[in-house]
């Protein structure tokens, strides 16, 4: 039997599309990269935002056609839009043959079994949210180099924009000798950056162990055989001094932060269920970046939540001004069912949350330009990831550039270079989001 998997949405899903093809190849199927070659298609879908619903649900259409057509024989759909709208998936689409929420990936190889064994019975399994784990082998779906290394699953953040803890169910750590025993199984393989992630990673260990252990976390991990090891998703109120130290005097820890803050107007943070106000947030990236040198900060912002005025939004610009975030994601809010915002009065337009985002992201345009700028003439290490065809040049990334969501480095080099070696480059300009350079030998 040979199964292709679409994995959509963030990189913790991709770790759990990860974690699910181990099993099936355990179990002896054949994993297969194009679901048009499969004889069963999963996709692992996210339903976090209006927007990734949409796709979500696209790409469920689109592979349905291939049942249609007679070259799948079987549709399995897993993921946060089946625990959104557990009933209603399958009734709007009758193409799909199983259905598993987020509490119950461990059933993926039953469920390729039900639906191969009695077609035309829908195979259900929503198992509790706030009990599953996910442990065991991973195919990696990212390049041998890089990988994603989930330390922590749900989320005690009831943000009022936000549904994720009905999706995921609440906070709970993973324990830290199976992260490690799969660290080093990772560092073993030849994997030179690890990337931490969870909804909070500030957070590990509080369940367990009574305490934040993410600095004794990193610690073991900053011992093992990587290059790099890059943070993602700090809950600003949730650093400690401890944590900073840690960042700031490891070595192999790179002085990049993912810190979503979403809007910096105490009214509007209230309104969020954001802990901490404008005061705190800017005391606190001050201190990061005297403390890191550096350092450049990721963030994502949300515009346009219910009642925010001109004048609030102002703030939030001034604030980028001048903080000179590098990294920004900006979203328009999203009414999303069932979240507390969605009931909220004073619902914004479209065209004025759209406008307030283009605005915010002109900002960042002018911080990555002075970025860009303030890097020319620099060396820094870069991961190589590829030969560019259309420019006849390589490209990487630096320590400022986290996958699929940053620049790139466009580099030349007098001697060839292999797809994950780290190599020194002079930086030269900038084309658009990407810096360019040469490499050079390391001082």
């Amino acid at each position: 039997m040979r199964l292709g998997l679409i994995s959509l949405g963030c990189a913790k899903n991709l770790v759990d599309s990860e974690h699910m093809l181990a099993q099936l190849a355990e179990a002896g199927v054949t994993i297969v990269d194009d679901v048009a070659e499969a004889d069963v298609a999963v996709i692992n879908t996210c339903g976090f935002i209006e927007s990734a619903k949409q796709e979500a649900i696209q790409t469920i259409l689109e592979t349905a056609e291939l049942k249609k057509s007679g070259q799948l024989k079987a549709l399995i759909v897993t993921g946060c839009l089946v625990q959104r709208y557990p009933e209603e998936i399958t009734e709007e689409m009758p193409e799909i043959d199983a259905v598993l929420g987020t509490g119950s990936y461990t059933n993926i190889v039953d469920a390729v079994r039900a639906v191969m064994q009695a077609p035309g019975t829908v195979y259900r399994n929503f198992g509790q949210i706030d009990e599953a784990e996910m442990e065991g082998g991973r195919i990696l779906l990212t390049p041998g180099y890089s990988a994603y290394l989930k330390i922590a699953e749900g989320c005690n953040n009831h943000c009022a924009y936000c549904v994720i803890p009905k999706l995921r169910g609440k906070f709970r750590s993973r324990p830290m000798e199976d992260i490690l025993e799969e660290a080093r199984a990772m560092a073993a393989a030849g994997v030179r950056e690890i990337i931490v992630v969870a909804q909070d990673i500030t957070r590990y260990g509080t369940d367990l162990y009574g305490e934040r252990r993410l600095s004794d976390l990193l610690h073991e991990l900053c011992a093992m055989d990587f290059t790099w090891v890059r943070l993602h998703y700090l809950y600003p109120d949730e650093i400690t001094d401890d944590m900073i130290e840690t960042i700031a005097t490891e070595p192999k820890i790179v002085k990049y932060l993912d810190i979503p803050i979403q809007h910096v107007n105490n009214r509007i943070l209230k309104a969020m269920h954001r802990r901490g106000d404008s005061a705190f947030l800017r005391d606190l990236f001050g201190e990061l970046r005297s403390r890191i040198p550096g350092l450049v900060l990721r963030t994502s912002l949300i515009v346009g939540l219910p009642g925010e005025t001109e004048e609030e939004f102002e703030e939030l610009c001034e604030f980028m001004r001048e903080m000179n975030i590098e990294r920004a994601g900006v979203f328009c809010y999203s009414p999303e069912e069932g979240s507390e915002a969605a009931e909220m009065p004073d619902q914004i337009d479209e065209e004025t949350k759209n406008e307030r985002r283009m605005i915010l992201e002109e900002l960042q345009s002018d911080v990555l330009d002075r970025f860009a700028a303030r890097m020319k003439g620099q060396l820094i290490e870069v991961l190589c990831e590829g030969w560019d065809g259309e420019t006849g040049l390589y490209y990487g990334r630096s320590y400022a550039d986290s996958p699929d969501i940053d620049g790139r480095v466009l580099f030349d080099s007098a001697f060839s270079v292999e797809e994950g070696q780290f190599v020194p480059v002079r930086i030269t300009g900038a084309q658009g989001a990407d810096l360019t350079g040469n490499t050079e030998t390391m001082e």
